[in-house]
């Protein structure tokens, strides 16, 4: 018996060590940190800045190429791209990252869509306030948002029958500074040690339509895309569908905003194309704000890094 009990106690010994040795070696690492890029826009020639998070133990492993992942933000975030450019921390994998102190294994890029003219009709932009914007606390994290109200009944519809009326791009949207974030992308694949076969893409909402915009003007650039709360117009699909793109789309049921019967056209669009593998979430008894169960998700990360693109592509 007491042969036994000195067993049980070695063999504790051992797991609680191997413990605390991954412990140690997880904090080691150095600590993530967020940078901003200053840039031109070829859009307007005006001076503008985006973040790049770099993830935690980037500084540690100098032979180490980190995968990377474009974030478009929603229309409540756009800014000047200088002293307004936290805004863009509100939400999404930078969020989860660099606020709420997630491991995330990516090297992040944040840009900021300008206003082009959007605060002078939503209330929400123009009377916003700088001490909303979120920040990485020294110690511990702050509380999430609240949820968004759900008054809508769960209700299944059927999809939208026409699309010819609907504009694929938003006004306002992220096609209008596409130049900018190829710039982006490349510059952050010189200056970074990044995996060129590993670069990801995906947005919320507003951001989410920027998704499929950006994925169908360059398909060959990306791994796999995830656009969160925002559909694709059936026009945009033939270029992702001819190159295989893996995409993870999601929607909310109770979304008012973005109705859930306007992602069918695209995505079975997608389908009828020969594209093989359509993956699609919707998340029934959520609102628009169904990106923070996304974005905190970790299968979704992991999602994200089963996708490599191909050489040569």
């Amino acid at each position: 018996m007491h042969k036994t009990r000195q067993l049980m106690v070695f063999s504790l010994w051992l797991v609680l060590a191997g413990c605390a040795h991954q412990s140690m070696h997880h904090d080691d690492r150095s600590t993530p940190s967020l940078e901003r890029l200053a840039y031109e826009s070829q859009l307007d020639g005006r001076e503008r800045e985006f973040f790049v998070y770099l993830p935690p133990g980037y500084a540690d492993e100098p032979e180490r190429d980190w995968p990377v992942m474009l974030f478009l933000h929603g229309n409540g975030e756009r800014g000047n791209g200088r002293d307004e450019l936290g805004f863009v921390l509100s939400h999404g994998p930078i969020y989860e990252a660099w606020v709420q102190k997630r491991d995330r294994p990516f090297i992040i890029i944040s840009p900021q869509l300008p206003m082009f003219g959007m605060d002078e009709h939503a209330d929400y932009l123009r009377d916003r306030d700088p001490e909303q914007m979120a920040s990485r606390l020294e110690s511990g994290t702050p509380p999430r948002p609240e949820p968004f109200d759900t008054p809508q009944p769960m209700t299944g519809v059927p999809a939208t029958e026409s699309m010819k009326d609907q504009s694929a791009v938003l006004p306002g949207g992220w096609d209008r500074i596409e130049d900018d974030l190829i710039m982006m992308l490349d510059r952050v694949e010189r200056e970074y040690r990044t995996d060129p076969q590993r670069q990801y893409l995906t947005g919320l909402s507003y951001g989410g339509f920027g998704t499929w915009y950006l994925a169908s003007h360059h398909p060959e650039r990306f791994a796999a895309i995830a656009p969160v709360v925002g559909w694709g117009h059936p026009k945009l699909m033939a270029p992702i569908a001819d190159n295989q793109l893996p995409l993870w789309a999601f929607a909310a049921g109770r979304d008012p905003v973005v109705k859930i019967e306007d992602f069918y056209p695209g995505l079975n669009r997608l389908e009828a194309l020969g594209h093989n593998d359509v993956r699609f979430t919707n998340h029934e008894g959520m609102g628009h704000d169904a990106w923070t169960r996304v974005y905190q998700s970790d299968d979704f990360y992991q999602w994200l890094l089963e996708h490599e693109r191909a050489e040569g592509k």
